[in-house]
């Protein structure tokens, strides 16, 4: 009986002895595995970082186009106005990335995307109205500032048509533009939640694509760039005034 006692302490003594060696052990770490990121698809509208860019990001920067736009406009109105021999081609070529880019892609896009959201929240209505108004004047002024543009004529009623074109359009869209930007593209957000909102932004980026190809907005802009240039406003530091 005793030999039987003292073999089971024996037992349960090397039981305890070898639990305390596991429990000493040190625990060896998971190699860690080396991952390389992702090769970034030079067709897809991405910023620098490799992040979708978003709806609000779309808008806002569709609308820097706009400005551009609008920056070409008064340019070439201010140099018709004090008689300079401008070829009138390159307002053509702006008004038509007004016509193809603006009017036909984002603002279409307004339309159907995002304007019918806030009226179906209840939110910015009036405004909406009013954006919506102004979107089918702003139409109407391409319209005119195109046909005088491209008659490249330098009769004096022909080249006042095209300067009164573009400068009632800088007229609209530089409000236009800035009570969207401040009121309008902020509130969006709120009213789409976030799971929308990603898709919001896929919807808009497949619009372009399907519009304009790959990098649709990065062409308008070299397009605009090249027009500047010729015009001799792209150098941003003959504004600067001191």
């Amino acid at each position: 009986m005793v030999e039987r006692v003292d073999s089971q302490r024996r037992r349960l003594t090397a039981l305890v002895a070898g639990a305390g060696l596991l429990t000493a052990m040190p625990v060896l770490a998971e190699p860690r595995r080396q991952t390389s990121p992702a090769p970034k698809n030079p067709n897809s509208n991405t910023d620098a970082t490799n992040l979708p860019v978003n709806a609000t990001e779309r808008l806002m920067r569709d609308q820097g186009v706009l400005s551009r736009i609008l920056l070409v406009y008064a340019a070439g109105a201010r140099r018709i106005g004090q008689g300079e021999d401008l070829d009138a081609s390159l307002l053509a070529q702006t008004a038509e990335a007004m016509r193809d880019f603006i009017h036909e892609h984002h603002e279409k896009a307004k339309a159907e995307e995002i304007f019918p959201r806030f009226q179906k929240a209840g939110r910015l209505v009036e405004l909406v109205n009013v954006l919506q108004t102004q979107q089918s004047a702003g139409r109407a002024l391409t319209d005119k500032v195109l046909a005088a543009a491209t008659a490249a004529s330098s009769n004096a009623a022909q080249r006042k048509e095209l300067t009164d074109a573009m400068q009632a359009s800088i007229t609209l869209y530089r409000p236009h533009s800035a009570r969207e930007t401040t009121d309008l593209f902020p509130a969006l957000r709120t009213i789409v939640p976030p799971s929308d909102f990603e898709e919001l932004g896929k919807t808009l980026e497949k619009r372009e694509t399907e519009k304009f190809g790959p990098d649709g907005f990065e062409k308008v802009v070299a397009k605009l760039e090249a027009v500047d240039k010729r015009l001799g406003t792209y150098d941003l530091s003959q504004y600067t005034k001191t």
